[in-house]
């Protein structure tokens, strides 16, 4: 499942990044982006926490659906590698949900169960550990997400 979902990961990453729309995600704004092979909703956090002197790559919250399956997957790419695995939360509305990290990406591991709460919630705030210990928290609006995901679904 893993590799099925670095596979999937990969192919979206590299179309996505040649697509012209991906590299302008917008703060605090779920937008649809559709392509030939797949579909997804994106956005960038509204407010992050990182220390002044650190630095960070391209971060965004992404669900995304391969134009041959039907159900949706979240991912979290944080512009910093993760310490490990268990080195990330995700909270919404002060609701904890469990996320596995590879690399600089993580995923949902209830996708299902997480877009309910994407829906109804207010906030979702990551906050991960980066490899070199630094502590970063991103806080995304969640307000816009419903009308995109239907979009996403209904759409694609």
């Amino acid at each position: 499942m893993i590799k099925n979902n670095f596979f999937l990961l990969t192919l979206v990453l590299i179309v996505a990044l040649c697509n012209p729309s991906f590299a302008e995600i917008k703060k605090g704004q779920w937008e649809y982006v559709k392509d030939s092979d797949y579909c997804l909703i994106q956005s960038a956090p509204l407010k992050t926490d990182i220390p002044e002197e650190k630095s960070r790559g391209e971060n965004y919250l992404l669900v995304y659906r391969m134009k041959n399956n039907i159900e949706p997957i979240i991912q979290l790419t944080a512009g910093f590698n993760y310490k490990s695995s268990d080195s990330i939360s995700v909270k919404i509305d002060e609701k904890d949900y469990n996320f596995y990290s590879d690399s600089d990406t993580a995923w949902a591991e209830e996708d299902q169960e997480v877009i309910r709460a994407m829906k109804k919630g207010l906030e979702l705030v990551t906050s991960g550990i980066s490899d070199r210990g630094t502590k970063v928290t991103d806080t995304y609006t969640l307000k816009g997400f419903t009308v995109a995901f239907k979009n996403l679904m209904g759409d694609c």
